[in-house]
């Protein structure tokens, strides 16, 4: 089942990215990133509620300690991956962002050993995904200028190529990555369900800190405006309850996060059809890699 966990978290977290970008475009709301979060805690603060009163999850003093750094890493990641939506196109951040599933994959391959138990096809999937992800940062990040003016221009805004813009994704890849790698070990001991909900528990806390801060900062909310930060977070958690089942599976780390960051490649195609990014032959070539990729490994996998 870790595959079609996986999945359902790639194409989840997929509309999670699109919703998210456009709560956080406006590059005059400079607490854009605040309320993004502060959203994402609220609903996830929610599903924590559901779980516990309904679903019967017991989250304990010693599993929110012990997950704690992992949701830091989570929390602290996203938050700047917000941040970063104000300076750089989703279709740029998204694919640089998500190259944290190729190193985890690394990491986990080197540290964890079993290389003689993996299939050499699986390894060669592995590969494709990883390169089809990094490549789509690669071509966006040294497109031509006029190519990048053409589609800014359709898209309505428009970003100058700067430093920050791509220093904030790289940020975001590393302390991800962390993350994942993180929580494939913790998950080893603690239950899947708790360990989730001490998560959202964490993002809830973190939401009513925002919310408080924003609060004294006098911010004003409107609808419309707050509408796709919300509607991200619900996405948001959606990818959040599949990931958790995905990386539980242990074995299969090294396959399920280069497919969960892979969800890239489907940030792009929706940038294209509802922000109006345009995309070259480049980008779809290396979106096929990513794909072929997902696609050998579930074929393994069945």
């Amino acid at each position: 089942m870790w595959f079609w966990f996986s999945v359902l978290a790639l194409l989840a977290w997929s509309g999670s990215d699109l919703f998210s970008k456009i709560g956080c475009v406006d590059a005059k709301d400079k607490y854009s990133h605040l309320k993004m979060a502060m959203a994402v805690g609220i609903v996830m603060g929610i599903h924590a509620a559901y779980e516990i009163y309904f679903g019967g999850v017991e989250v304990t003093a010693e599993v929110f300690i012990k997950y704690l750094p992992v949701s830091a890493l989570y929390i602290l990641s996203m938050t700047i991956g917000y941040l970063g939506l104000r300076y750089i196109e989703l279709s740029v951040s998204s694919p640089i962002c998500n190259s944290s599933g190729a190193i985890v994959a690394i990491l986990t391959i080197i540290l964890c050993g079993g290389f003689s138990e993996i299939h050499p096809v699986a390894l060669i999937a592995v590969a494709l995904v990883s390169i089809g992800v990094i490549a789509l940062g690669f071509v966006e990040s040294n497109e031509d200028e006029e190519l990048r003016a053409e589609r800014q221009s359709e898209s309505g805004h428009k970003y100058a190529k700067s430093a920050l813009a791509l220093i904030i994704p790289i940020i975001y890849c590393l302390l991800d990555a962390l993350g994942t790698f993180a929580d494939s070990r913790v998950l080893e001991v603690l239950d899947e369900d708790a360990a989730n909900t001490a998560y959202e528990l964490t993002f809830f806390l973190v939401g009513i800190v925002c919310f408080a801060f924003l609060l004294v900062k006098k911010q004003r909310f409107t609808f419309k405006a707050e509408l796709p930060k919300y509607t991200g977070a619900v996405f948001e958690t959606i990818g959040q309850f599949f990931y958790i089942y995905a990386l539980a599976d242990s074995r299969h780390v090294a396959f399920a996060a280069p497919i969960i960051s892979s969800y890239c490649a489907a940030s792009v195609v929706w940038s294209r059809l509802f922000l109006k990014e345009k995309l070259s032959k480049k980008h779809y070539a290396a979106i096929v890699v990513v794909i072929a990729g997902v696609i050998i490994l579930g074929i393994l996998d069945i």
